[in-house]
């Protein structure tokens, strides 16, 4: 058994050394940016600016955690963003049959994983690759959200629905002289905190579980990770199970803070979820991620999104930035696996 504690570990510590000057120079491009649009707009650091971006960022930050954890495998997953759709409007659709919200929330997590579990098993079982096989899940994940709602959004989901995405902790509001309430200071977002736990529990898993260790050995080298004694079959499904679940969780997220259940949200969600986990130093031939880097990368978009909305830029050109950016993170990680 000592060989195959070496083998994960060291395919960790691979991860810790390549890994870690990608992640300082994504937190430098971070604080650059801060600083360059701060100076641009005094509003940019206000507080409710700032608590703006941590709900931006919510969705694409949970969507990244998932979307890291199969990128470390070495695969990807092209369906998280029809995945978030579709577990939106199976939640949407069970509230709206009377069904609690909270229970309606956890079917659409675990729609999400079932969703997740299928590529995983079309992956290690059918051998097709993650590529197509995700790609065929975009498919089917948006028909069914599309077909169960004939295209129509489901609205009127009731006060409740809403509370998880547009809630906040320690929101402080008094009356106003004129009798109306105002706001002192909005809180904490209910999507950011979400988040933070998320990130915590995720990382713990990478870093201090077994499953953590089989997921960084697999994508470093798969035959040398089976061949040690790790199940790679049954550490894809977990990974991919894992990124479905967090993409239904996304999903429910983004519906509540809509009070609104759309089939057709979470377009071209899957490149933000890629692009944060590449820009915080996850690379694509697997073996190499962390959830602090993912994080680090979906501010970056944020903050990039943030800050070129508050300075009139359009959002064609928000993108194109934003391509530009990937494609240098993405230049660096092979420089880096050159050497």
């Amino acid at each position: 058994m000592a060989h195959i504690e070496k083998a994960q570990v060291g395919a960790l510590r691979f991860n810790i050394s390549a890994g870690t000057f990608h992640k300082f120079s994504a937190l430098l491009t971070l604080v650059i940016l801060v600083v360059v649009f701060s100076f641009g707009n005094a509003a940019f650091l206000s507080v409710n600016n700032g608590l703006t971006i941590l709900l931006q960022t919510s969705v694409i930050g949970l969507l990244g955690i998932g979307m890291t954890m199969v990128i470390i495998t070495g695969g990807i997953d092209l369906s998280v963003g029809s995945v978030l759709a579709l577990s939106g409007t199976v939640t949407g659709m069970m509230v709206k049959s009377g069904l609690p919200v909270v229970p309606a929330m956890l079917l659409g997590v675990l729609t999400g994983a079932a969703c997740g579990l299928f590529n995983g098993f079309v992956i290690t079982k059918m051998r097709i690759t993650p590529f197509v096989a995700t790609l065929g899940m975009m498919l089917i994940a948006r028909g069914f959200a599309l077909q169960l709602t004939g295209a129509a959004p489901i609205s009127r989901l009731g006060d409740a629905f809403g509370v998880l995405g547009n809630g906040a902790l320690f929101r402080i509001v008094e009356q106003g002289n004129n009798g109306f309430p105002r706001v002192v200071f909005p809180g904490i977002p209910y999507p950011a905190i979400l988040l933070v736990v998320v990130a915590v529990i995720a990382a713990y898993l990478l870093n201090r579980r077994q499953i953590g260790r089989h997921i960084y050995a697999v994508g470093s080298n798969e035959e040398a990770a089976r061949l040690a004694g790790v199940e790679v079959h049954r550490t894809k499904l977990i990974a991919y199970s894992l990124s479905g679940a967090l993409a239904g969780l996304s999903g429910i997220v983004l519906m509540s803070r809509l009070i609104t259940a759309q089939p057709n949200e979470g377009v071209m969600y899957e490149l933000d979820a890629i692009a944060a986990a590449v820009i915080g130093g996850a690379s694509l031939m697997g073996g190499v991620g962390s959830i602090s880097g993912t994080m680090i990368g979906g501010f970056i978009i944020g903050v990039l999104r943030n800050g070129l909305n508050m300075g009139g830029v359009s959002s064609f050109i928000q993108q194109i930035v934003i391509g530009f950016v990937v494609i240098g993170a993405v230049y660096i990680d092979q420089i880096r696996n050159r050497r």
